[in-house]
């Protein structure tokens, strides 16, 4: 068996486990970074959620008379919108997180999307990951980028939930996968002591596939023992309700622990909602409330570090479709957590759902670019710096527009 084949089948350059993607070394730019910077988690809801159900603007009389059945219904009214204030209110399966708009730790970026018109999930979704809406030929993320500009400390700096590496962060700089759900610390054949001794002393050399098993070996080795004692402990108990929480709960885990994880990407998908959507976005955002609510408890201390960010490619159309649904529209909501977030508030520019203020007549208009929102974050809260960013998002010129942090 050649020694790649070998990898890709013991799982270390698979998302099998937890390791570094990519066949680079991890270089180490001086001392290790103690454990109190600045932290990101991005969460990417895949399909394009309905921001006008998840943001309403329950005083805009268009909204109703566009949704006769999918609308949410007023404020006190039985499975009413939960007013935020005045004038928009938050889905009502979204009520873990009322206690954080209170707090002032969560904030919404309402009419916000890509430049790009394209209603294609994979184009769009591409885009929003790549960071250059409109082309094509960007072959790496800019999460990936933004790891290139960070002081390197461990294989496990940057860490993508889910099986296979996604686009946002594909690039030059190693990235550590972990399965999603219960078994992203399961069993693999290297972990038996008889072929861990055998495989390492191959694996010691300075090529290209030597240091991918060693990184994925010494990444391993972090997150066992980080996470361990929460294998055993979910072992006792009920299990938890959604593969979200449980994702939630490992990822404040490394952020908080000896893993030092800055850098987390998630990703949540079946928001594409054309059929029956009253049903099934009340059981996702149930779910996705929680988790939110579940990593904001997890990270403790560290909350206060930390941004948590999700987007999603595009939102749908304010009418209702004949099918208790909505289609693939433009304008949506950005969402934003974090100890430092000027929170409490609903940013943007609203343009107002009368037909004439729409996009094309059906779709809620984009008055603010994706990379606005994501500008500030890396230079207000990372403290990126404008060359940098050039580098992160290029070709964008930020306007500069929010003040988010408090």
């Amino acid at each position: 068996m050649k020694r790649r084949k070998f990898l890709q089948t013991a799982g270390l350059v698979t998302g099998g486990m937890l390791l570094p993607v990519g066949w680079n070394s991890w270089i180490v730019k001086g001392v290790a970074v103690p454990n109190n910077r600045k932290r990101l988690v991005v969460i990417f809801l895949r399909g394009g959620i309905d921001g006008l159900n998840v943001v309403v603007p329950h005083q805009e009389a268009n909204y109703y008379e566009a949704r006769p059945t999918l609308a949410i219904p007023y404020p006190g009214e039985k499975a009413g919108v939960l007013d935020l204030d005045g004038f928009f209110g938050l889905h009502p399966a979204l009520a873990d997180l009322m206690p954080l708009w209170k707090k002032g730790s969560l904030a919404f970026i309402h009419c916000c999307g890509s430049p790009d018109e394209t209603r294609s999930h994979f184009d769009a979704q591409d885009y929003l990951e790549s960071g250059t809406p409109g082309v094509k030929k960007t072959a790496d993320g800019w999460m990936n980028r933004l790891l290139a500009t960070l002081p390197q400390d461990r294989p496990t700096q940057a860490l993508n939930v889910g099986n296979t590496t996604p686009r946002i962060l594909r690039g030059s700089m190693p990235v550590a996968n972990l399965s999603p759900g219960k078994n992203s610390i399961s069993f693999l054949h290297t972990d038996k002591p008889h072929i861990s001794h055998v495989f390492d002393p191959l694996y010691d050399g300075s090529d290209e596939v030597s240091k991918a098993y060693q990184q994925g070996r010494q990444a391993r080795e972090i997150i066992l023992a980080q996470l361990k004692a929460e294998m055993m402990s979910a072992s006792r108990g009920a299990p938890p309700a959604n593969y979200f929480v449980d994702d939630a709960v490992e990822v404040a885990k490394l952020m908080v622990g000896d893993a030092r994880t800055q850098l987390a990407f998630m990703a949540i998908g079946d928001w594409d909602t054309h059929i029956d959507q009253k049903v099934h976005l009340n059981q996702s955002l149930q779910s996705l409330g929680k988790g939110l609510a579940t990593l904001v408890h997890e990270l403790g201390s560290i909350y206060s570090d930390t941004v948590i960010m999700l987007m999603s490619e595009f939102g749908r159309t304010v009418k209702e479709n004949g099918n208790g649904g909505t289609d693939h529209g433009r304008g949506n909501v950005f969402w934003l957590l974090g100890g430092g977030i000027r929170g409490g508030k609903v940013y943007g520019e609203w343009t107002g759902l009368a037909e004439s203020q729409l996009e094309r007549g059906r779709d809620l208009s984009v008055t603010t670019d994706f990379r606005e929102a994501i500008a500030f974050v890396l230079t207000q809260h990372l403290q990126i710096s404008t060359a940098d960013l050039r580098q992160i998002l290029p070709g964008y010129q930020p306007l500069g527009n929010f003040n988010l942090l408090g």
